[in-house]
């Protein structure tokens, strides 16, 4: 009998088991499915994507958990192409009559296209690099055990006179993709993300982790941290705007960088839509700035092959300051005579690809050294509320949160009241003073990367903020 594919949710706090994904010969099977079923319908090529996940959420504030959540769905996505014209249609069924449903109305959509002359044949049968981010004790974890972990938390900001609020989140995935020359890639992972608030009075701090693996993070040592800064913050003073040296925490340096990713696209680059047109191979960033793509990191998550099948390349973007390559679709690289580098989206699309796992070369310099190499500077835990206000200088505005702590002789002092931020990001990467060890960092406006923390001089505070 054929599951169904509808998402399933639960609220209740009953004991139960971790949801399993299908096999992967079950997805095979509704790959070929598709295929068998698209042979009789006039396209000429046929391409199937699968995606399955199954997530599970604890939500907590003002000490207490507030609610428990799990949603298991699929999602079969079929791209038709007839006479150099491509769409593509979405169902959350696998039984036949809904693929071939779903079929048709790929095709229909297609024949209402014009043509699209950077259409190109579909992939082969391709040879992919293996890698393992399935892990199963994140995949088994229980509500009974993110609970716990949470009930710690709370207990603790009870303790301390402090209200917590967060998630602890858990869950697997899983695609695959194929297509009617052949072409089949399976890949499934787990992920794990624990996030906590700690406010007392006025004041609050927070401390987020996020890996494949719920071992890689403690969500007590979390809490403890966003706890003793929400601690230290009470008090703020005021510190005039201007140039500041700053030491940034890992998320911090996330939420600035990962607006970044985009400018690596050739399509970008082709559209006059990048910080680098007419900057390719001259010096832009500080000598100890290098950036790769590299979906095979230790601490990378994602598939190791792009949306149309092809592998991913591991690719040097910027090499000691100097931005030396791009990432390129099969269209993109076609257009420009390049080797297509396994970055594109799932076809059609208007963006054409990107680098999806970025990661940053670091140092060997902790957040205590930065602080006792600092006459007077400060300590940023996080940044929010970020948007782009010069795209080709990469300007950015936004403002601190959740602890900003003044540094005075090598130690940490006090709290400081928020600032608001106008900041180019390449003058910030020409700026860097001391970089920390490469971590796998999560924050709140750009998706995980491998970071290191930064020490950075003349970071420019434009204006104090009212919380």
């Amino acid at each position: 009998m054929t599951p169904s594919s509808k998402p399933k949710k639960s609220s209740s706090g009953k004991s139960a088991r971790a949801a399993e994904l299908l096999p992967e010969r079950e997805l095979h099977r509704i790959v070929a499915t598709v295929l068998r079923l698209a042979r009789s319908t006039g396209a000429e090529e046929t391409e199937v994507h699968v995606d399955e996940v199954a997530d599970n959420l604890t939500r907590f504030a003002n000490n207490g958990i507030h609610q428990n959540v799990a949603e298991q769905g699929l999602t079969v996505s079929v791209r038709t192409v007839v006479d150099g014209r491509t769409a593509r249609a979405t169902t959350n069924r696998i039984e036949e009559d809904s693929l071939r449903a779903t079929i048709e109305a790929s095709l229909a959509l297609a024949h209402s296209q014009p043509k699209d002359p950077r259409v190109l044949p579909m992939l082969p049968k391709q040879r992919y690099r293996s890698v393992n981010r399935f892990v199963k004790q994140t995949a088994a974890l229980t509500a009974e055990e993110r609970a716990r972990a949470v009930r710690l938390a709370c207990d603790l900001a009870i303790k301390k006179g402090q209200v917590a609020a967060g998630i602890f989140a858990s869950g697997q995935s899983q695609s695959a993709i194929g297509n009617s020359r052949g072409l089949f890639a399976a890949y499934r992972e787990t992920h794990a993300e624990f996030s906590i608030t700690m406010q007392e009075a006025a004041a609050a701090s927070w401390a987020k982790a996020n890996s494949a693996d719920v071992r890689a993070f403690e969500p007590q040592k979390l809490a403890a941290r966003a706890s003793d800064k929400a601690h230290l913050a009470v008090n703020a003073r005021e510190l005039p705007p201007g140039r500041y040296t700053v030491i940034l925490e890992p998320a911090a340096v996330l939420d600035l960088v990962g607006f970044l990713f985009y400018d690596f696209a050739a399509t970008a680059l082709e559209d006059k839509r990048s910080c680098l047109n007419d900057r390719m191979g001259t010096p832009l960033f500080g000598k100890n700035i290098t950036i790769a793509d590299d979906a095979y990191h230790p601490l990378q998550q994602g598939a190791p092959f792009d949306g149309e099948g092809l592998p991913r390349q591991r690719v040097l973007l910027v090499d000691r300051g100097i931005p030396r390559n791009l990432v390129y679709s099969r269209a993109a690289a076609k257009a420009a005579r390049k080797t297509p580098t396994g970055h594109g989206f799932a076809l059609p699309n208007e963006y054409g690809e990107a680098p999806m796992n970025l990661v940053f070369t670091g140092g060997d310099s902790s957040l205590e050294k930065m602080i006792a190499s600092t006459g007077r500077g400060l300590l940023v835990t996080r940044l929010w509320y970020i948007r782009e206000v010069d795209p080709y200088e990469k300007v950015m505005t936004g403002m601190t949160r959740d602890g900003l702590f003044l540094v005075e002789n090598g130690r940490v002092t006090t709290a400081v009241r928020n600032f608001r931020f106008n900041q180019s990001l390449i003058e910030m990467l020409s700026n860097v003073e001391l970089l920390g060890p490469a971590v796998r960092a999560t924050g709140e406006e750009a998706f995980e990367m491998v970071v290191p923390a930064m020490k950075v001089h003349n970071f420019h505070f434009s204006e104090v903020t009212k919380f």
